[in-house]
């Protein structure tokens, strides 16, 4: 069967058996900070099996797309040395949510692979966890396996946990025997070698626990089923290869490399391991980029960066010399659109990203090679034989320069790379880029858990369209300093539950409600409303006036001025949205948010500024919709319904299976639970206020909308009052009289050029320039009185114009600041090379500096030694260099 008839074929046998087939989600987890990628099946159902959600099934089948390219699972440096490892790979997946448990999924895994596959019987073979007796008597008894083809193995092998924390339990794993021709050859080798013989399929988990942060195992609320098989590793064994990359997934992705390369796959290992590289970097590129992550230097960015430049180099080894990635996305996009549509509507978001960054990557490329021949030479001319690993980092990071490439250059100089210290620093930078993100352990006060199961779940007021804003209620439980207490007294922050509440709790990007809680022995003043749990809304304050206890019956009021303005901003937020993918295309993705009363804020994906037009488009399409008055209509519905009616949904955000459609019009329909203006025309008006970039690929926007635009529309009119007064000048005739005075200015900054030109050219002929031969080198020094880095640079020219050939340093003196600069002309490089001169005269003017081979530049503190630096300290250091080079 071919990859499609697969998946179609899986998802068919376990819907047949009452599994509710569920559409794959982002890669991006949903509303988990403990990952930087989905890298399993069973991460869209990790509350689930928590405990912390309920959906409308208890059995599910998926075909998930995965990404195992960073955190605890990472195969990108394995990918192309097997045939089996993969950074993206699609994920078929069984699961049973407190339904069924082991005896079935055993049964249901051996049923579909012998039956409906087809793999032969008697070349299966099973592992079971050490410890568990349940399952090794399943196969045994109920399946029928001998003995001899199950194994009891460790936790390493057969006990499976998808981060450092969070759901995990003991596994067995079904192995296909691909025979002796792909053996070690050693006489222990079995089930759980690292060969090749026994290829794990399929690994059955049996959810049973909730690793904590310290290690411990807690029972999960119900013992589950995870299943996972990966989709190309399956339609290999079924088309009857070893090699993933020799069934249908990759055919034709293969075969347009191999155009592009004017080499078939299948020539030779070397140009095979490259090729392989490419295909699955490929389809990792595609989907990231359609998922809305670009490339950067952190996070899951800097993945995307990574895989992209591993990619360009291994073109690089197949003789491919210009950009070609790009060209091969369609390829990607005919082959995966069918189950993934999406890839269409983002393949020109695709192609563009992919080709900027494998240009940019060519020019690191050629640099990276310009800074590596000559440490190369330095570490040959000391006669060591290892490249230290902290300079190989640094090429491997500040220019994006890989590994491999480093290791195949050292290689032909007959030299070692430095791999363990390359480790060290490669470690120390993923868990500054993890921590950077917010890609970490994510840990809740025990007392809100607490306190949640206590109570169950808590519905909010008007929970549809958040109309309530004054409500008569009870207080529930109080929570001080972390810990559950019975009462608070006046002076008292205090965090307070209540049965129900009016108040909007922060999320989707909205602060949460302040506001006031009375009771009848005291007042609580509500500073914020948020949400620890799902299922909790707590209600942070400070006890203004006598007291508040468990059980009080209180009136709990929402600050409506406060409420209104974030209204007006969270639906002027969905607005901005909406126009910025009409303007901009449909790759404007959502990336985050602030909605405020005072402010809003908006990130999204875009690889360039906005342009004025851009912006102006922009800002005229909001507050064209703002004056239609359209209605603003929230509704609930399932989540599967809200998708398929075209509502937008944002992977940081948590959704549970019902979920609340906000739709305006035509304009725009979002998956939200924020609070939203009854129409459009209640926004006021909409101004935009601030753009720019916060990483590479990501834009940020500011607006401000109803008091707040009439706010900043005024001071920006002041401003230009206050403008027009210092130009002495009226508003009306303020671009006039600026572009004269610029005119103005213009001119006097050519006069002062003009006049440091024969500054410099005097300063060129003055005695104090002294010129020397040392060996066949001309060496020439100057001592320049107050001169600028500008002026130094000016008066070096002339010098080097005058030598033709030689070494010009420079010094310069300004109330106490020094100022140092050395040239070196082209033909005397790399024999001299300023930026090492610089470097080591630097420290004697307590300054330091750096620059290239041919200029450097130096700025320092001390002014007494300038004259040595300048004289005996370069002839000695010219001349060392002279006879180090003879």
């Amino acid at each position: 069967m071919t990859s499609s008839e697969l998946r179609a074929q899986f998802l068919h046998y376990f819907s047949e058996r009452n599994h509710t087939i569920v559409p794959s989600a982002s890669l991006i987890p949903q509303a988990d900070p403990t990952l930087l990628f989905t890298n399993a099946g069973m991460v869209p159902f990790k509350s689930v099996f928590l405990g912390e959600e309920q959906r409308g099934y208890t059995r599910a089948v998926s075909s998930q797309r995965c990404i195992r390219a960073g955190g605890k699972h990472n195969d990108l440096e394995q990918v192309g040395l097997t045939g089996r490892h993969h950074t993206f790979f699609e994920m078929l997946g069984n699961f049973s949510f407190g339904d069924y448990f082991k005896s079935d999924a055993i049964a249901y895994g051996w049923e579909f692979l012998t039956q409906h596959v087809g793999l032969p019987r008697d070349k299966l073979f099973v592992s079971v966890f050490r410890e568990d007796d349940d399952a090794y008597d399943i196969w045994h008894r109920k399946i029928g396996l001998d003995p001899s083809r199950i194994s009891r193995l460790d936790e390493k092998d057969n006990f499976w946990q998808m981060a450092d924390t969070g759901p995990c339990g003991p596994c067995s794993e079904i192995h296909l025997d691909q025979g002796l021709a792909l053996s070690c050859g050693k006489p222990n080798c079995a089930v759980g070698c690292s060969c090749d013989r026994y290829l794990e399929v399929w690994n059955l988990v049996f959810m049973q626990y909730d690793r904590d942060d310290n290690g411990a195992l807690h029972p999960l609320p119900a013992p589950s089923i995870d299943t996972g098989m990966g989709l190309e590793r399956l339609a290999a064994v079924s088309q009857g290869t070893s090699n993933n990359y020799a069934t249908d997934v990759f055919r034709d992705s293969l075969a347009a490399i191999g155009d592009r390369a004017s080499l078939p796959y299948g020539e030779g290992l070397k140009t095979d391991r490259s090729m392989q590289v490419i295909a699955d970097h490929l389809r990792a590129i595609a989907f990231l980029v359609t998922d809305g992550i670009l490339p950067s230097n952190e996070g899951r960015g800097y993945v995307l960066r990574r895989i992209l430049r591993r990619a360009a180099r291994h073109g690089r080894l197949l003789g491919i010399q210009e950009p070609f990635l790009h060209a091969l996305i369609p390829t990607i996009v005919q082959s995966m659109g069918g189950p993934y549509p999406e890839l269409h509507s983002s393949s020109d978001i695709i192609v563009k990203t992919t080709r900027v960054e494998e240009e940019r990557f060519i020019t690191t490329l050629d640099e990276g090679m310009r800074l590596l021949d000559p440490i190369i030479e330095s570490v040959l001319s000391k006669g060591e034989t290892v490249i230290p690993g902290e300079i190989i980092f640094k090429l491997y990071d500040t220019y994006g320069f890989p590994l491999d490439l480093i290791v195949d250059v050292a290689t032909d100089s007959n030299l070692r790379v430095d791999e363990e210290g390359f480790r060290a620093h490669l470690d120390l930078q993923r868990k500054r880029a993890r921590e950077a993100g917010g890609f970490g352990k994510a840990t809740v006060k025990p007392v809100y858990g607490d306190v949640s199961a206590k109570l169950g779940v808590l519905t909010p007021l008007g929970s549809v369209d958040h109309s309530c804003l004054d409500a008569s209620e009870t207080v529930v439980a109080l929570i001080k300093d972390g810990q559950a207490v019975d009462e608070a007294e006046v002076g008292d922050s205090v965090e307070v539950v209540l049965n129900q509440t009016p108040f909007y709790a922060e999320g989707g990007g909205q602060v949460g409600d302040q506001g006031v809680i009375r009771a009848s022995g005291g007042v609580v003043e509500v500073s914020n409303t948020w949400r620890p749990v799902s299922s909790l809304s707590v209600h942070q304050g400070l006890v203004s006036h006598g007291g508040i206890r468990v059980n009080d019956a209180v009136q709990a009021t929402v600050n409506r001025s406060r409420r209104f303005d974030s209204m007006r901003n969270h639906t002027a937020t969905h607005l901005l949205h909406a126009a910025l993918r009409e303007i901009l295309g449909t790759h404007a993705k959502q990336l985050g948010s602030l909605v405020a009363p005072d402010r809003l804020r908006f990130d999204f994906s875009h690889t360039a500024s906005l342009t004025g037009s851009e912006r102006d488009d922009v800002e005229r399409l909001v507050n064209e919709w703002i004056r239609e008055n359209i209605v603003v209509h929230p509704q609930e519905m399932s989540k599967d319904e809200a998708l398929a009616r075209g509502a937008l949904a944002f992977f940081g955000d948590k959704y549970g299976e019902t979920v609340r459609m906000v739709e305006i019009g035509n304009a725009s329909k979002e998956l939200c639970g924020g609070t939203h203006c009854q129409r459009t025309g209640d926004i006021g008006a909409f101004r935009l206020i601030n753009e720019t970039g916060i990483a590479a690929g990501v834009r940020r926007v500011e607006a401000v909308t109803g008091q707040g635009a009439d706010d900043y529309a005024k001071a920006r009119e002041q401003e230009l009052r206050e403008l027009a007064s210092i130009l002495k000048t009226t508003p009306a005739d303020l671009i006039s009289k600026a572009k004269k005075t610029l005119t103005l200015v213009k001119e006097k900054d050519e006069l002062v050029e003009t006049l440091r030109q024969r500054l410099s050219s005097s300063q060129t002929q003055s005695e104090s320039a002294r010129i020397r031969m040392i060996g066949t080198v001309q060496v020439c020094s100057q001592n320049v009185d107050k001169a600028s880095p500008e002026d130094l640079r000016t008066i070096s020219d002339s010098h080097l114009a005058k030598l033709k050939s030689g070494i010009v340093a420079l010094g310069s003196t300004d109330d106490g600041a020094v100022a140092l600069l050395v040239r070196v002309s082209k033909d005397l490089i790399p024999t001299f090379h300023a930026g090492n001169f610089v470097k080591a005269l630097a420290p004697a003017i307590d300054g330091r500096g750096g620059g290239k081979p041919e200029m450097a530049q130096a700025g320092g503190k001390n002014p007494d030694k300038l004259d040595w630096v300048l004289s005996e300290e370069l002839d000695r250091m010219v001349q060392e260099v002279i006879g180090n080079d003879a």
